[in-house]
């Protein structure tokens, strides 16, 4: 948000106003987000909590009035999706969800290929969100509560990028497992999303020490590998603050392989920047009149019919459909 201009962040709602004043220290904080809710001259409320926060902060920013923006997952439940939806269209609000991988650098990249048809028909896509972390931590997202562990947390982000893609699957294989030595919830997870001519491929874990591609992509024409994550949260985690020069540049580069006649050619294709700003650029947009809600709520709860029905599918061991 602060780089872009026409925003102004007023009030933070949190439990530790030192650590807040640290990074922000002109912005009031408050204990309980009911203050903000009830404050007239706030039009934005975001929405960044626990996942199991989402769907009543959200509720009661949208019957105060606010525009709302809720971190995936939307909601822990399809039905709670559904219900905010409604419930922002009846107020006029918008309503909106940060699906922020969609301007991850590799992403934007290979959404840029596929746009030019430099793959040809894709056959198969391979999506990977793998981490190295054996140890189970004192988290809520490592805990067993609702919304917790990595189908929750990591696979929304793969889920909203295949769909983005390729649109909704005609039916998905989901695995989810708990891994790690004391797990209270899913570390792994292995997902298939089955078109009429194509194969994706969804993977999560949490026990990957080597290094596994970001993407593998093959088409009829070509094939595009990416290792190496966008840069972009990492830096944000580590303090560093926007506007910057270089922001979203990724230093690793995809390998692009293409067949020409009989000959393969192998070139290295520079990744795009990534734009985390440009969520916020379009939201403000929005509100404005000026352009269209970037993550709308219905697409939101596509992720959220799959995140449902992929728990279905692990539960019954099952080939699931789309209704």
């Amino acid at each position: 948000m602060r780089a872009r201009p026409g925003w102004k962040l007023a009030v933070i709602s949190s439990s530790d106003e030192t650590k807040v004043k640290a990074d922000w220290p002109t912005v009031t904080v408050v204990s309980e987000p009911k203050h903000l809710f009830n404050d007239p001259n706030i039009d934005l409320i975001v929405i960044p909590t626990p996942n199991d926060t989402h769907f009543p902060l959200a509720k009661a920013a949208l019957e105060a009035g606010k525009h709302v923006v809720v971190d995936k997952p939307f909601t822990v439940t399809l039905s709670q999706a559904r219900e905010l939806e409604a419930l922002a269209k009846s107020l006029g609000r918008v309503l909106s969800v940060f699906h922020n991988r969609r301007w991850d650098s590799d992403f934007l990249t290979l959404k840029g290929l596929l746009a030019e048809g430099v793959l040809g028909e894709v056959a198969y896509f391979e999506s990977h969100f793998d981490r190295f972390r054996p140890q189970v931590r004192d988290r809520w997202r490592e805990q067993g509560g609702p919304g917790s562990g990595i189908w929750y947390d990591l696979a929304p982000h793969l889920l909203d990028q295949a769909i983005t893609l390729f649109g909704l699957p005609v039916s998905m294989t989901v695995d989810l497992a708990q891994l790690r030595p004391g797990a209270q919830s899913t570390d792994y997870f292995h997902a298939i999303l089955s078109y009429p001519q194509r194969r994706v491929i969804l993977h999560g874990t949490m026990l990957a020490a080597a290094e596994s591609a970001r993407y593998i992509v093959h088409g009829s024409r070509g094939s595009y590998v990416k290792y190496g994550l966008d840069p972009q949260e990492e830096r944000l985690k580590n303090g560093e603050r926007l506007p910057q020069e270089d922001w979203g540049y990724d230093m690793r580069d995809g390998v692009l392989t293409r067949v020409e006649g009989e000959e393969r050619v192998e070139e290295t294709l520079l990744t795009v920047p990534g734009n985390y700003p440009a969520y916020y650029a379009a939201i403000r947009d929005a509100l404005n009149g000026d352009g269209e809600n970037p993550v709308p709520a219905s697409q939101a709860i596509q992720v959220m019919e799959l995140i449902e029905l992929g728990i279905e599918s692990a539960k019954h061991r099952a080939t699931l459909c789309l209704a």
